[in-house]
């Protein structure tokens, strides 16, 4: 009997030196899969992308190239979009692209810039769009009206893991400015990027550099906006970003406990 009881405490004391590496193991896989699930190792995952861009397709036959590139990229990745709801231009390329793709599309429209006979159409054509999604499943974009631009921007931020911003006029700056801004102040900590199609925004991206220059924008400040001339290495960046920050972020909280 007491041999027996030895024998038993030899077993399991055996038993437990195989488990415990294999439970670390089992720990550590599970970690990593939630890792990768929101974005870790080298990469963050996203799942909505508000994308800043001109109502008109502009000089440039590449702008609307680019426009429909950026819309593919998304839909390869299954990234929803988020934009300002227009219809023409390369807002509207890159949202057909999108809904084409079958990706969910939010567009967030002031009621302050339409008639009010338009808003009616508006609402009657998305509840439509909704009754016809529960018949045939396809996914339908959707349209939130606001009743500003400060709200629309808060709209678009508040549904949207990322910026992007593609070539646009004074109101696709505004966004993009704000957005940085935003950022800057701490209010979001999301990435923002400029697809800088044939150096569109060459004398922008000078101007940031300038401020840091002259002593108006931080060192730490300039590195808040990711730029590239293609939508795969701007996604790309986006995500390397990211991934980086959420990295920073899980080695602060393990520091912590």
């Amino acid at each position: 009997m007491i041999y027996n009881t030895k024998y038993q405490l030899f077993e399991q004391e055996n038993l437990c030196s195989l488990l415990l590496p294999l439970g670390t193991l089992i720990l550590e896989g599970m970690e990593a899969s939630q890792q990768n699930a929101v974005g870790g190792g080298n990469k963050g995952r996203f799942k909505s992308i508000c994308v800043f861009c001109g109502s008109r397709h502009g000089n440039r036959t590449s702008f609307s190239e680019a426009a429909l590139d950026l819309g593919k990229k998304l839909v390869e990745r299954k990234i929803d979009l988020v934009y300002g709801g227009g219809s023409v231009g390369l807002m509207g390329l890159i949202s057909k692209t999108v809904f084409d793709g079958g990706c969910n599309v939010l567009g967030v429209i002031p009621t302050a810039l339409l008639p009010s006979e338009v808003q009616f159409q508006l609402i009657f054509l998305y509840q439509l769009s909704r009754e016809s999604a529960q018949i045939s499943g396809e996914t339908i974009g959707e349209v939130k009206t606001v009743a500003d631009m400060h709200e629309r921007k808060s709209e678009m931020a508040k549904n949207a893991d990322a910026f992007i911003a593609l070539p646009g006029g004074y109101g696709t700056m505004e966004e993009l400015l704000e957005m940085v801004a935003w950022s800057q102040l701490g209010i979001h900590g999301k990435p923002v990027g400029i697809l800088n199609v044939d150096g569109y925004y060459n004398d922008l991206l000078a101007l940031f550099k300038k401020g840091v220059e002259e002593g108006f924008i931080e060192d730490s400040a300039s590195q808040i906006v990711v730029s590239a001339d293609n939508a795969e290495d701007l996604i790309r960046k986006m995500e390397e970003r990211m991934g980086e920050k959420r990295m920073r972020e899980t080695s602060k909280k393990r520091k912590r406990s």
